[in-house]
């Protein structure tokens, strides 16, 4: 089968494009930059943006599915950036896909569209989008979702949005790099109590959740036209889980502490002041990550269970051991 994959110049769409081409698909992306590695590979790599729409409709042009895993991603930047990209990006493969008779949309979305800053605990696909969002990636997301739930059923195309939550492992650019670097600065500190309750998703999960739910996907499909939770199914204390990664890659565990109000209360000043004298780069708390931090939330995943058979491939331990052995290797030694 000829798919498009958008974004696997990053994390998740690497891993998924990688496990696409090992069932012997042909791959094709899109690009604003050259990605060689990936043609060496046999990906058709097209080069262009998401929110250009010539760009997005010739990619999906001859292409039987698209997994839409790129977005603009982390906690700071202006609102037309996250816009868009997630949102006008999402619109513009849409159309390409109903323009060229692209039958299947899996779009990866994120549970920070429906995150109120709020403890979560073991809420299901009934939990509604907030009236008033923490940060621009959470409410383009939700916009995004909105877009893709909106064209199922139109022109033959039927589409599902998964929510996969905090995504690691092997080659993770982002979560834990960023953990570790804080603790070696000197700058890592537990936010709230400590006891919260987080769920995680091991990058190879991510992976099978996608490749489930484009499975049997058809307009009458259980999971069409829905959104879906995706976790490893069982949540852990995310500050005891930071403490395993560090204590695993020879580092002590996070010493300092500070309440998940006056993180808050710090993220939403520090966000004034870099927006006020619009400072470059990201200030060092935001509202955002003060309550992701600080906060329980967790999800039911038992519907991503019930209607498309995602089950977790890589079992925790395993998942610790693999991610321990990498970065073991490419961190610097402390």
């Amino acid at each position: 089968m000829k798919i498009l994959v958008t974004g696997v110049g990053g994390f998740l769409g690497g891993a998924l494009a990688h496990s696409l081409l090992a069932q012997g698909h042909q791959l094709r992306t899109l690009s604003r930059r050259p990605l060689p590695q990936w043609e060496s590979l046999g990906v058709e790599v097209l080069r262009g943006a998401l929110e250009d729409r010539h760009s997005v409709l010739q990619a999906c042009q001859g292409v039987e599915q698209v997994f839409h895993v790129a977005a603009k991603a982390g906690v700071w930047g202006t609102f037309a950036e996250y816009w868009e990209s997630n949102v006008e990006g999402t619109q513009n493969i849409v159309e390409g896909c109903q323009t060229h008779g692209v039958t299947r949309l899996i779009h990866t979305s994120s549970p920070s569209s429906t995150f109120d800053g709020k403890d979560c605990l073991g809420a299901d696909e009934s939990k509604p989008y907030p009236e008033n969002f923490l940060n621009y990636y959470s409410e383009t997301k939700a916009a995004a979702e909105q877009v893709v739930k909106a064209a199922n059923g139109q022109e033959g195309l039927a589409t599902v949005s998964l929510r996969p939550h905090l995504i690691w492992g092997p080659g993770d650019p982002h979560i834990l790099p960023r953990v570790v670097k804080m603790a070696d600065q000197g700058r890592l500190r537990k936010i709230g109590p400590g006891d919260n309750l987080v769920d995680i998703t091991y990058v190879d999960n991510a992976v099978e959740a996608h490749l489930c739910a484009a499975r049997n996907l058809g307009p009458s499909s259980p999971q069409a036209g829905k959104a879906y939770f995706i976790s490893n199914g069982s949540p852990v204390r995310l500050w005891e889980w930071v403490d395993q990664v560090l204590r695993g890659l020879g580092r002590p565990p996070v010493r300092g502490q500070l309440s998940t109000a006056n993180a808050r209360l710090a993220g939403g000043i520090l966000e004034w002041v870099w927006r006020t004298l619009r400072l470059h780069g990201e200030p060092p708390m935001t509202r955002f990550v003060a309550c992701q931090m600080g906060t329980s939330h967790y999800y039911d995943i038992s519907a991503a269970e019930r209607d498309f058979g995602y089950r977790p491939v890589v079992a925790f331990d395993e998942a610790m051991e693999r991610t321990l052995a990498h970065f073991s290797e490419v961190l610097p030694p402390r």
